[in-house]
């Protein structure tokens, strides 16, 4: 009877135990980012000291502060700042130097705030920890990472250490819980280096699985693509400065895009500076943005809070998967007018002009074919639409391989002004339907309204992969477009490159040599 008795006890706080850990997972929870106005440092030719460094991250960081404060106060699980948003940019690779800190594997178990030293003089990651702490909040941050190397290891920097851009994640008690090297770093990034492989920093919570990446890493597959289909991570932290480019990669309108491609949560922090074009932040869902901020007027930050689901692949419902090519392989082919050629960001589309009010339009190019189906309640005599289709190698900041249809507006009634960037419009559709014999399941789609402005709830998607409007609400429309990525097509990352030209010069000297000893 004891043994039974012990037993019946055990089974009970066993049950009470799942009980208690199901009602603390939340199926929903309050998400934060912050739009910073980075102060910048002076831009020198020498490095500064660590105490002059250290000044300004610290005036970044008390405005990153104050937000974090207002977010904590509003209910707020979790927030992310942007990329630079501590130092800035315009770095060499020696005048970065003095802003960086050596940051741990989260596997440490460390809390900075209470033990500061213990890997050395890391200020940012104390005050990280303690604004994290404080404020019962986790706080994702942008900084810098040092690790020193040696002349054994073949990659090591002729300075011998490596410099990382990084993001680091602290939980609510101050606790480092994850740290993500950048791997597709912009070509201007010189001052840093990136990882041997692409990192997969994941962290889990009572709202879900997070996962992270930086700014350029989103055009890419790894590991931007690998933690959402082989991790499944439901929410994205994605410190960002990104510089927007019209008409298919405003920041609003590319990670909006992506998350409901991916069908996972995205929250993007971009750095607020109109001088170079950077701002646009949001809180996205795979149904659409919750928040979005874009401001290119002012010089000032801003604060995105909402509440969004932990889980957005399961709730509210399933979400059903999407087959982009179904739809337009069936079509036989709408008319293709007469077609001409345009570059939009340096790519040479095929596009045919919209000449009517209502019409169904086809253009190809190699194997993609746009079908658009489209009426127009509103037309401007002096405004252009065409549609477009690109299948190829983009080859201007990077190397990645699209295939794109577009409905977009052009910059006047010139044809050479299409894919020219353009903030308005003022000819109103009031129905689309937009499909594409696509090669790739990775498509995401775009529609961006006049002013820069999304379109939450006034398009959806199929299951066969027509992006078409709904609510029949007239919409002023920049462009519509299903933007793919075919990563299949994409070249070797640049570190296989070089890999690959080591070993062919390793192949060469060996045999050089063996034929100088007459081996061969």
């Amino acid at each position: 009877m004891a043994l039974a008795s012990s037993s019946s006890l055990q089974l009970a706080f066993i049950f009470i135990l799942l009980a208690g850990l199901r009602t603390l997972a939340l199926d929903k929870y309050t998400a934060a980012v912050y739009e910073h106005a980075v102060i910048q440092p002076e831009v020198t030719g020498k490095p500064v000291s660590p105490e002059e460094a250290l000044k300004l991250m610290n005036q970044n960081m008390d405005i990153l502060e104050d937000a974090i404060q207002k977010a904590a106060k509003q209910g707020a699980h979790i927030i992310v700042t942007p990329e630079d948003a501590i130092y800035g940019f315009n770095f060499t690779r020696e005048t970065i130097y003095p802003y960086l800190e050596d940051i741990p594997d989260p596997q440490v178990n460390w809390i900075p705030c209470t033990d500061p030293e213990r890997f050395g003089s890391t200020p940012v990651q104390k005050r990280l920890s303690c604004l994290a702490r404080s404020n019962s909040i986790y706080v994702v941050a942008n900084m810098g990472d040092k690790k020193n190397c040696h002349y054994i290891d073949p990659k090591c920097p002729r300075d011998g250490r490596y410099q990382y851009n990084t993001n680091v994640v602290f939980d609510s008690e101050g606790k480092l819980v994850a740290r993500y090297h950048k791997f597709n770093l912009f070509k201007v990034e010189r001052q840093f280096d990136f990882p041997k492989e692409p990192e997969l920093a994941t962290f889990d919570t009572a709202f879900g699985k997070f996962g992270l990446f930086t700014c350029f890493d989103i055009l890419f597959h790894d590991p931007a693509v690998t933690l959402v289909t082989q991790l499944s991570v439901d929410t994205m932290l994605f410190p960002t400065a990104w510089m927007n480019v019209l008409p298919h990669l405003t920041a609003i309108e590319f990670h909006s895009a992506w998350a409901m491609g991916m069908r996972a949560n995205v929250l993007a922090a971009n750095t607020h500076n109109p001088m170079f074009n950077m701002t646009g932040s949001g809180i996205y869902t795979p149904s659409g943005s919750e928040a979005y901020h874009y401001d290119a007027e002012s010089m000032n930050g801003h604060l995105l809070v909402a509440e969004i689901y932990s889980h957005p692949s399961h709730f509210p419902t399933p979400l059903p998967p999407v087959n982009w090519s179904s739809y337009a392989t069936t079509v036989e082919g709408f008319p293709e007018n007469h077609t001409f050629s345009g570059f939009i960001f340096h790519d040479d589309f095929t596009l045919s002009t919209l000449g009517k009010k209502a019409d169904n339009l086809t253009v190809c190019q190699k194997s993609l074919c746009c079908h658009l189906n489209y009426r127009m309640m509103e037309q401007q005599e002096d405004e252009l639409y065409v549609l477009g289709a690109f299948d190829g190698l983009h080859e201007v900041e990077g190397q990645y391989y699209l295939q794109i249809c577009t409905l977009l507006k052009c910059g006047s009634t010139n044809l050479q002004s299409c894919g020219q960037a353009t903030t308005t419009a003022e000819s109103y559709f009031d129905f689309y339907s937009l499909s594409g014999t696509f090669g790739t399941n990775y498509v995401f789609p775009e529609v961006l309204l006049s002013g820069i402005r999304l379109a939450p709830g006034l398009f959806q998607v199929l299951k066969d992969g027509q992006l078409v409007s709904q609510n029949d609400i007239p919409q002023s429309v920049l462009t519509v477009t299903l933007f793919g990525r075919w990563y299949e097509k994409d070249p070797p990352h640049i570190q296989n490159k070089v890999e690959s030209t080591i070993q062919q010069l390793s192949c060469l000297i060996l045999l050089l040599f063996q034929s100088v000893l007459g081996i061969i």
